[in-house]
């Protein structure tokens, strides 16, 4: 997606195992010096791989200088288009672990076009660390008439796990790392659509955003019946470095436990922790400027969040005329995510895009992550092809400068079975005019809910809504009733707006004499 930025990095040292000279010494030793030997382990490399090596590269790494990476691509790589690029491909024979029988397989990518930064790539297997290096003779390079001797010595850009996810006949594309700290991936019957990313650094400042991006990866061979991944990621940029550990289990929602180390050399403005980017181009709330066929085009359709007190929200997503930053402030927040919610092919009617199939995404915090709040940021795209939606979490507490900050949570990819609210949510937000007969200026606003706590009432039940607007609004009319076509309920509003320079805010959601009965809708309405 276009408006993606690369960040250079500075190289770590290698994590080397016990040389075999040493191996033969360990056989010739009395028990006394293996013990004390294996006691000196613990402090030394002779131990296995894992987190903390990584989180020491870090924490070495934020304490020196950053230094830049040039590019160094020939030009027929910088040079190369979209579809050029897409025509150089791993070879499937030349898969990492495809002769070995495992369950899950790696493919590499290739430099060029946006992806101008080497990645380091290494496999952990039996507690050492190879280094994979990138060889032209791993790719094939379609029509591309490129000189292989100039391809040499160059690095990888990313690479995509495979596994055997909707038949077990075909290792399918899981997850894909490539571009800065960006990741994505997939659960059984799902396309991609809404993506993650390490970090987020200044995002929607006009200072400028900071994109840290991976700058080595260890990936740890599975065993042959293993149903999960181990990947550990080094992240480096300007301000920031950290340690990734990212254990990924494929199904019918994927998901994948992240545990972060972060270190900062220079303070930042604004930190956002587990990202989220996602497109919204038109929608049921937003109509097509042109003459598009599709009813909808997006990735996403909403903003999820659960609160820390009980309370889910649902913010319709919204592709503004200038860029909108919205926020819900939180204490130890349960979690959130950018769902695509409308799962109804015809509301697309896009056979190649299939956008009733993308993935959606929900973060699940771990431990306690203090107060803070979920941003939500929203920047205008003339079409498509832009990731212009962000959410991430934002603590009111920053880290210290080089002192180790550590978070965990776990990334679910969502479409059959997406986490919802246990009562009742948001199915359908649409806007127009107040009066479709008259000119005059009112908004007109119709919310569906739907959900297991309204689907057994009838259209006696003592349904309300609860509503609220902000002071730039005056309510002109309300409507709650029954929907006999959905067996769920309608809430239909008309506003004023006072000042037309100003933004409208809007809360609502159902209650019957027992309490609550839905998520709270929370809806933004720009100018214009």
């Amino acid at each position: 997606r276009a408006g993606l930025n690369f960040l250079s990095f500075f190289p770590a040292g290698v994590h080397r195992p016990l040389e075999q000279s040493s191996r033969k010494r360990i056989a010739g030793t009395s028990l006394g010096a293996v013990l004390a030997l294996a006691l000196l382990c613990l402090n030394t490399s002779c131990l296995a791989f894992g987190f903390e090596d990584v989180g020491l590269r870090a924490k070495r790494l934020a304490e020196t200088s950053y230094k830049k990476e040039a590019t160094k691509l020939p030009k027929e790589l910088e040079q190369l288009d979209y579809d050029q690029y897409r025509d150089i491909r791993f070879r499937p024979e030349k898969f990492l672990w495809r002769g070995a029988k495992l369950p899950f397989e790696i493919a590499f990518f290739h430099p060029g076009l946006y992806y101008d930064q080497a990645v380091r790539m290494n496999e952990v297997a039996g507690g050492a660390v190879r280094e994979i290096k990138f060889d032209p003779k791993l790719f094939d390079y379609g029509a591309n008439k490129l000189e292989p001797q100039k391809l040499r010595g160059l690095s990888f850009a990313g690479f995509r796990v495979h596994y055997p996810l909707n038949t077990p006949k075909y290792k399918d594309e899981v997850l894909v790392f490539l571009g800065a700290s960006y990741f994505r991936a997939l659960g059984k019957g799902q396309l991609y659509g809404a993506s993650a990313r390490g970090l987020a650094v200044d995002t929607g400042l006009i200072s400028g955003e900071e994109f840290p991006r991976f700058v080595e990866f260890w990936i740890e061979r599975p065993e042959p019946n293993a149903k999960e991944l181990t990947i550990y990621g080094l992240l480096d940029s300007k301000r920031m470095t950290g340690a990734y550990r990212f254990v990924v289990r494929p199904g019918v929602d994927t998901a994948i436990d992240v545990k972060a180390r972060l270190f900062l050399r220079e303070n930042v403005t604004k930190l956002g922790l587990s990202p989220l980017s996602s497109m919204f181009f038109f929608g049921e709330n937003q109509r097509a400027v042109g003459d598009d066929f599709r009813p909808e085009v997006h990735d996403s359709d909403g903003l999820q969040i659960h609160s820390g007190t009980g309370e889910w929200l649902w913010r319709p997503l919204s592709n503004p005329k200038r860029l909108l930053v919205t926020s819900f402030t939180l204490t130890n927040p349960v979690g959130f995510g950018l769902m695509q919610r409308d799962r109804d092919f015809a509301h697309y009617e896009d056979l190649e895009a299939r956008y009733d199939r993308r993935a959606s995404a929900w973060v699940e915090s771990k431990g306690r992550w203090g107060a803070g709040r979920v941003e939500l940021v929203q920047i205008p795209s003339p079409d498509e092809t832009n990731d212009n939606v962000v959410a991430y979490w934002v603590p009111d507490a920053a880290p210290a400068l080089q002192k180790p900050y550590e978070f965990e949570y776990r990334l679910l990819w969502q479409k059959d079975a997406e986490t919802r609210p246990p009562q009742s949510w948001v199915v359908q937000s649409r806007w127009g005019h107040g009066y479709m007969r008259n000119a005059d200026k009112s908004i007109g606003l119709v919310i569906d809910f739907q959900g297991p706590a309204l689907k057994k009432l009838g259209p006696e039940a003592p349904i309300e809504s609860v509503l609220w607007v902000d002071p730039n609004a005056e309510v002109l009319e309300r409507v709650t009733h029954y929907n006999d076509v959905t067996g769920g309920w309608r809430v239909v509003l008309r506003l004023k707006r006072l000042d037309d320079s100003k933004t409208i805010e809007l809360r609502c959601h159902l209650r019957d004499p027992n309490g609550t009965m839905s998520e709270t809708w929370s809806y933004i309405l720009p100018p214009g």
